[in-house]
């Protein structure tokens, strides 16, 4: 894969104060989205990397958020490093719900972001504004219903950004990333939900099975809302 391979997606990042989980969901026309987009750590945060994506701002970014900067001061730290920082796109969300999202200037249009309580929403090469405004939409009436999870909410967003035009080139691949402490296999490791779709005509359906599937082998494991 080249070192400079252009991310187009759509992407967000999210923190549940009531289950203590952090997520992150994203689709694009791009193989593997999931290697390269979503980086996560239970207790620290979790970390969108898209556009021109600068893969390093995973795990220093997650490293930064350790060391006790907040979610925009460690995007201010990631990009201020970065010569080509016009290029990425980028969002955070700390372990205290703090959120922030940079979009470069340099990025393909529609490139933006929104940034809400506990979340925020980016995407590029977009049909336009339309599609995060979706996805703000869609994540804030899931999150606020009885029995619903933040992995629901989530893959709510994601379905309202694909409904809403998505990526201008089309779709291929998507990603569904949660963590929580001791959410992994036996408590093994922070990992409760990692699923991936590399290559499908309809990623963000076949995620939902997948989700939907996981619900059923790791019933006991997922919270929701009372």
């Amino acid at each position: 894969m080249r070192e400079d391979a252009l991310v187009s997606t759509f992407s967000i990042v999210a923190f549940d104060p009531l289950t203590q989980e952090l997520g992150i969901a994203v689709q694009s026309k791009f193989f593997g989205v999931g290697s390269v987009v979503p980086w996560a750590k239970a207790g620290v945060g979790a970390i969108a990397t898209q556009s021109y994506a600068n893969v390093t701002y995973g795990p220093n970014g997650l490293s930064h958020l350790e060391s006790g900067l907040e979610a925009a001061a460690v995007i201010e730290k990631l990009t201020s490093e970065d010569a080509q920082s016009a290029t990425r796109q980028v969002a955070v969300v700390d372990a205290h719900g703090g959120a922030a999202s940079f979009t470069g200037e340099a990025c393909h249009s529609w490139a933006g972001h929104v940034v809400g309580q506990h979340y925020a929403i980016q995407g590029n090469l977009l049909a336009g504004q339309k599609v995060v405004e979706a996805m703000d939409r869609a994540f804030r009436q899931t999150r606020g219903q009885p029995k619903r999870s933040l992995a629901d909410a989530l893959m709510a967003a994601l379905a309202a950004g694909q409904a809403a035009g998505g990526d201008k080139r089309g779709r291929q691949s998507a990603a569904l990333l949660v963590v929580r402490e001791g959410g992994g296999y036996a408590g093994s490791n922070d990992r409760f939900i990692d699923l991936r779709v590399e290559d499908h005509p309809k990623p963000i359906d076949e995620l939902q099975r997948l989700l939907d599937m996981h619900k059923v082998f790791y019933k006991r494991s997922h919270r929701t809302r009372p």
